[in-house]
């Protein structure tokens, strides 16, 4: 008898069938989300400075993350010696993408802000894919009603830009944007680094404003221990992840990428270590523009990492329930 179930139904390898994020079950009434952790595209890209393409992001992510769709047994990780996402014991749908309105920015984030908020009424985690990281705007004003929390972003960029010509809601403002949250306690900007698209004044208001900033020779020196020591423990934790904190080596598909960035490894340990610290209640990832990427590496990365990533928050869940 096969106790992981391959000789029953189908063997469903990673190009059959509908590439769903993970290959989840779809679920678009957004009134009747039941699930453990809901993802959603926010293909939404119009906040962008140069290089466009962000908008593709959420379609090339779950069309790589049918390469991780462990249907069967769950993903055994041999070194942690955990069975992460075990199938029957994690709930994860996807819930199709929020209306992007072309050129109308308010109208786009007001759907991207109501996708999260469906997403939280349901008690799912949130996971939005990018998207330009402008869309991580009303991911975080959805949680007004929610508890406080401090946002961990890893980045190349500050993204803390106030206004530049008028424009208060492009992917060069997000931060700022969250900072001036009332339910945001504060915020960890890691990965920051080389020419930024924040000015001076930029860094010493986010500093102002509750920001501790690590770039990533700064996180290599300090270690992966001494990082996370320095983000408040015990507190709930939304994570912005921006693909070009990781090097344009490993993640050429971006708008904006940065040299000098993050390896793979690096981050699953921070995010894993993060899991424990406390509890992770949303999460973004952003950027992936694949065109600029022909391999398809960005996306399998971005799709890699979240499934990792979620997969230990719902083992550290699992842990504290009992």
């Amino acid at each position: 008898m096969n106790a992981h179930g391959y000789e029953a139904g189908r063997l469903n390898l990673p190009f059959v069938g509908i590439p769903t994020f993970g290959k989840s079950p779809l679920a678009l009434d957004w009134d009747r989300i039941e699930a453990d952790v809901a993802v959603m595209g926010a293909p939404y890209d119009f906040g962008t400075q140069w290089r466009s393409g962000a908008r593709f992001g959420p379609r090339s992510i779950r069309e790589a993350s049918t390469l991780f769709s462990f249907g069967h047994a769950g993903a055994y990780d041999h070194e942690d010696d955990v069975t992460y996402l075990p199938a029957g014991q994690v709930r994860m749908v996807d819930i199709g993408d929020a209306d992007i309105v072309h050129t109308d920015t308010i109208k786009s984030h007001a759907n991207i802000e109501h996708g999260v908020r469906k997403m939280l009424a349901a008690g799912a985690l949130p996971v939005v894919l990018g998207g330009d990281h402008s869309i991580n705007i009303p991911c975080i004003a959805a949680f007004s009603e929610q508890e406080p929390i401090h946002v961990v972003q890893i980045d190349a960029h500050l993204d803390f830009v106030d206004e530049r010509h008028g424009v208060r809601f492009g992917h060069g403002s997000p931060m700022r944007r969250a900072a001036e949250k009332s339910h945001v306690t504060g915020l960890t900007q890691i990965g920051i680094r080389n020419v930024s698209s924040t000015a001076r004044e930029g860094y010493e208001d986010a500093r102002r404003m509750g920001s501790d900033i690590l770039s990533v020779r700064q996180f290599r020196k300090l270690g992966v221990g001494q990082v996370l020591a320095r983000i408040p423990e015990g507190r709930r934790y939304y994570v912005t992840i921006d693909i070009d904190g990781f090097d344009p080596s490993i993640a050429p598909g971006t708008g904006t990428p940065s040299h000098g960035g993050f390896l793979y490894y690096e981050i699953l340990e921070l995010l894993a270590g993060l899991a424990g610290r406390g509890t992770v209640v949303g999460m973004d990832l952003v950027e992936v523009a694949p065109d600029y990427d022909h391999t398809g590496t960005t996306a399998i990365l971005a799709a890699q990492i979240l499934l990792n990533f979620i997969g230990r928050i719902m083992h550290q869940r699992n842990l504290r329930t009992g």
